[in-house]
């Protein structure tokens, strides 16, 4: 599916050929000053949630700027000329794929025809493992860093394309992928452990957008989101009240909001299901298509996975409803 979105703007796709040719990304992927000796490899990401992997992967080695920083949707977001510049300058280019950042599809395709490199780190994932969508365009569910195993195979595609950027350090890039891997593979099981402990009547997360569905599968919990798994397009009257009458009829413990999400549409299914007669809570804010801010643990991916997990566990687990 390829986005017409960048043409929308008017002027961004003239900007963005002029500063592609300003900035000399007609050179060929072989030119990249990333990889000559003395010199380290400049990556852009466009989530933190991918410039945190990327960066723990790269270790000292290579400087990495995430384009998207805490709260931001990708899904709605759009390159400004600043990204542009930043992107044309650097050796290579790591996004989450799967259409996760629509908006920006057509220009990783320019980039990518000037010789920056360009990887999708979902591109590390068998896609018989992946959630297929006929509400998104026809294509895979692209939040699959909420089933950690699958981040796994995330990080390690990581690995081995910063080796073929820069051979000199591909065993090093190797290494540290290796090593996350075992950390995240501990924190598979820890996740599947927590999770267990909610009852399984209770064992059901509402939240703003269709973005857990790898988390429900992964760790056997059922999901109800407001909006599709795009937040493009916007929850009706409809949608509301559907979601309500199921939360007051089942009696779901607690609604959940989103940290890069719009909290009206989770206050008004609250609404609906309190005049339903049944006062459901909220059991927090979680993060989805962001991490937190840097310098706090959910600023990183194992500590966004920590603290989402134990919201849950905390609001789902117990017969209180939060305010």
């Amino acid at each position: 599916m390829k986005s017409a979105n960048l043409a929308c703007s008017g002027l961004l796709v003239p900007i963005v050929a002029f500063i592609l040719l300003a900035t000399g990304c007609q050179t060929g992927a072989g030119d990249r000053p990333g990889t000559e000796e003395g010199t380290r490899l400049s990556v852009v990401a466009t989530t933190n949630l991918v410039g945190d992997a990327v960066a723990i992967v790269g270790g000292g080695l290579i400087d990495v700027t995430s384009l998207m920083g805490p709260g931001v949707d990708p899904h709605l977001y759009k390159a400004r000329e600043g990204d542009v510049r930043r992107m044309s300058s650097a050796d290579a280019i790591f996004y989450g794929g799967l259409h996760l950042e629509g908006k920006m599809v057509e220009l990783f395709e320019q980039m990518h025809e000037r010789g920056r490199a360009t990887v999708a780190v979902t591109d590390g994932i068998e896609r018989s493992r992946l959630i297929e969508s006929k509400t998104f365009g026809g294509n895979y569910d692209p939040h699959v860093w909420f089933d950690v195993s699958l981040w796994a195979d995330a990080i390690t595609h990581i690995g081995k394309s910063l080796g073929e950027l820069d051979p000199d350090n591909a065993e090093a890039y190797e290494r540290n992928a290796e090593s996350y891997r075992g950390e995240l593979e501990a924190l598979h099981v820890w996740v599947k452990q927590r999770v267990a402990t909610i009852p399984r009547v209770q064992r059901v997360l509402v939240t703003s957008h269709d973005a857990f569905g790898y988390f429900g599968r992964a760790y056997d919990a059922e999901v109800l989101g407001l909006q599709g798994i795009s937040t493009v397009s916007e929850a009706g009257t409809a949608d509301v009240q559907r979601l309500a009458e199921t939360v007051a009829t089942r009696k779901i413990p607690a609604l959940f909001v989103e940290s890069s999400v719009s909290p009206r549409g989770i206050e008004a299914v609250r609404e609906a299901v309190r005049s339903r007669g049944f006062a459901v809570g909220i059991g927090g804010s979680l993060f989805s298509d962001a991490l937190g801010d840097t310098d706090t643990p959910e600023g990183t991916y194992i500590g966004m996975v920590r603290y989402n997990v134990s919201t849950i566990v905390e609001a789902l687990g117990t017969d209180e409803h939060h305010e």
